[in-house]
C-alpha cells in the first residue's frame, strides 16, 4: 500500500458526467497507474476493469509511449495543421491506414470521439454536395446510440438524458433506427445474439418516409458501448450495409470504443466482415496518453470532395490541435506496441476465458442478463423499484472499495479491461462483481 495523498480543494472543478455533490462528499481519486492497476489517493491498488474509459488498451504507463511523447515535446511541441504540416502527422495517418479495412486509407485527425463523429457527419454532407446531391442532408442514428457530446453527436445519438436538456437546439432532419436489445429474445447470449437482424430493415421504412434522395448517412456503433454493451445480432450489420448501398446512403461505423483490439481485431468492421464508408476512431488510437481521434474515410469519398474544388481549400473543417505533434507521437508508439505484442490477437485468444468468467454471473443476485464479445461484457441488473440505475451505481462504488474499477450506465455494469489482462485477473474481475452483488439489496 502506497502513502496516502492529500485530497485537494475540489470546489472549483465542475466534473463531467458526474454527480458532483455526491462525489465530493466521498471522492474517489486516482494518483498513479501502471500496467493493469491504478493507485488510489488512499494508497490502494485498483484493478482496472474498464481500460480507464474504454481507452487504455495497452495498459498503463507504457514507457515507449512516455518516451515518444517526451522526445516529441522537446523537439517540436506544436505545429499548426492549417496550410503547414509536420512529418509525424503523415506517418501516423499512414500507420492507421495500414490497419483499416481495404480502401479506407484517408485519415482526418481530430482530438476526441465527439470531434470524430461531427467530422464524419460533415464529410458525409460534403461528399453528397460534391457529387451534385446537396439535398442529401438527413442523418440517421439509432436509439440508445452514443456518439459523443457535440451537437451533431447528440442529435444522431439516442440516449434520452444526453438529449433532453438540449432538445431545442439539436440539428434538424435526424431520424433514428430502433435499437437491437430485447431481453425476451437475446438475454445471456454468448457473442452475437441470434435474434434481431431484421431490425435493420426498419431503414427501409425510414427511406420510404423521407425518400432516399434526402438521406446523407446512417451512423451506428457496430457494438454499442456506452449505452450498456449492446452486441449486434448476427446478420444485422450486413443488412444495414446492403440497404445503405442500395440507396446510395453512406454508412458510418462509430468505432471509438470497438476499434484497436477491443473485440479481438483491429476494428469491428474487420471482425464482422462489413466495411462501412467512414469509421470514427479515438480512445485506443493513442492508448489515451494524449487526447487523439481520427476518421478513416474511403479513398473515393476523399477524392470526390477534394476533386470537386478547382483550387483552394476543399473541406472547410479542422481543429487547432488536429494531428498535434504529441498526439501523433503517441499514436505511432501505441500502434507499434499493438503490432509488436500482437495485442489484438491476444484479445481474441482471451475471449473464451472472458466469456466463461462473465457468464458465471448468470442467475446471480440481481443479474438479468450477461452479454459479451471479445474483451467487453455488460452485466445488466434488475432495476431497484422506483430508483432505476441506483443498484448499478452502488455496485460500481462497492467494486471500487474492493479494489476493482468497473463502469456503470443505467442498470448495466460494463467491463472492458486492457488487452494485457491475464486469465487470473479476468477471474478476479467477475468474482469481485459476484461478491459485491451479494451485498446489495
Amino acid at each position: 500500500m502506497n502513502s496516502p495523498v492529500k485530497i485537494p480543494d475540489m470546489s472549483h472543478l465542475w466534473m463531467p458526467f458526474t454527480a458532483n455533490r455526491q462525489f465530493k462528499e466521498a471522492p474517489r481519486l486516482l494518483v498513479a497507474a501502471k500496467g493493469m492497476y491504478y493507485t488510489s489517493h488512499d494508497g490502494r491498488q485498483i484493478l482496472d476493469g474498464t481500460s480507464g474509459l474504454w481507452c487504455v488498451n495497452a495498459g498503463h504507463g507504457r514507457s515507449e509511449i512516455v518516451e515518444a511523447i517526451s522526445r516529441q515535446a522537446a523537439e517540436l511541441d506544436y505545429a499548426p495543421s492549417f496550410q503547414i504540416g509536420h512529418p509525424n502527422a503523415f506517418l501516423a495517418a499512414s500507420a492507421i491506414a495500414q490497419i483499416m479495412p481495404a480502401g479506407m486509407d484517408r485519415i482526418f485527425f481530430t482530438n476526441s470521439g465527439s470531434e470524430s463523429v461531427d467530422t464524419a457527419l460533415k464529410i458525409a454532407l460534403a461528399y453528397h454536395r460534391a457529387r451534385g446531391e446537396g439535398q442529401r442532408t438527413r442523418l440517421i442514428g439509432r436509439e440508445r446510440g452514443y456518439h459523443g457530446v457535440g451537437f451533431g453527436g447528440i442529435s444522431v445519438g439516442g440516449i434520452g438524458p444526453n438529449r433532453k436538456a438540449f432538445s431545442g437546439a439539436l440539428i434538424p432532419g435526424v431520424d433514428h433506427l430502433p435499437h437491437t436489445h430485447d431481453l425476451s429474445k437475446n438475454a445471456n447470449s454468448h457473442g452475437q445474439p441470434e435474434w434481431g437482424a431484421h431490425l435493420a430493415d426498419d431503414l427501409e421504412r425510414i427511406v420510404a418516409l423521407h425518400d432516399a434522395s434526402t438521406i446523407a448517412a446512417v451512423i451506428v456503433e457496430p457494438m454499442a458501448g456506452s449505452t450498456g454493451v449492446l452486441i449486434p445480432p448476427k446478420g444485422y450489420l450486413e443488412r444495414l450495409r446492403a440497404i445503405t448501398e442500395k440507396y446510395g446512403i453512406l454508412l458510418i461505423f462509430d468505432e471509438v470504443i470497438s476499434g484497436f483490439g477491443r473485440l479481438g481485431a483491429a476494428t469491428a468492421s474487420e471482425l464482422f466482415g462489413v466495411t462501412p464508408d467512414l469509421i470514427t476512431l479515438a480512445k485506443g488510437v493513442s492508448n489515451a496518453s494524449v487526447p487523439a481521434g481520427a476518421v478513416a474515410v474511403k479513398h473515393n469519398i476523399h477524392d470526390t470532395i477534394v476533386g470537386a474544388s478547382a483550387k483552394g481549400i476543399e473541406f472547410f473543417h479542422g481543429y487547432t490541435y488536429s494531428g498535434h505533434p504529441l498526439a501523433t507521437a503517441a499514436i505511432l508508439a501505441t500502434l507499434d506496441i499493438y503490432k509488436r505484442e500482437k495485442l489484438f490477437a491476444r484479445a481474441a485468444s482471451l475471449s473464451p476465458a472472458f466469456d466463461t468468467a462473465a457468464h458465471k454471473l448468470e442467475g446471480g443476485r440481481h443479474v438479468i442478463d450477461v452479454r459479451n464479445l471479445g474483451l467487453v461484457a455488460g452485466i445488466e441488473l434488475a432495476p431497484r423499484p422506483g430508483a432505476p440505475g441506483a443498484r448499478a451505481a452502488e455496485a460500481f462504488t462497492k467494486c471500487f472499495d474492493q479494489g476493482l474499477m468497473v463502469r456503470y450506465t443505467g442498470d448495466t455494469l460494463a467491463v472492458s479491461p486492457p488487452l494485457i489482462i491475464d486469465e487470473s485477473q479476468i477471474s478476479q474481475v467477475f468474482e469481485t462483481i459476484a461478491a459485491v452483488l451479494k451485498t446489495i439489496d
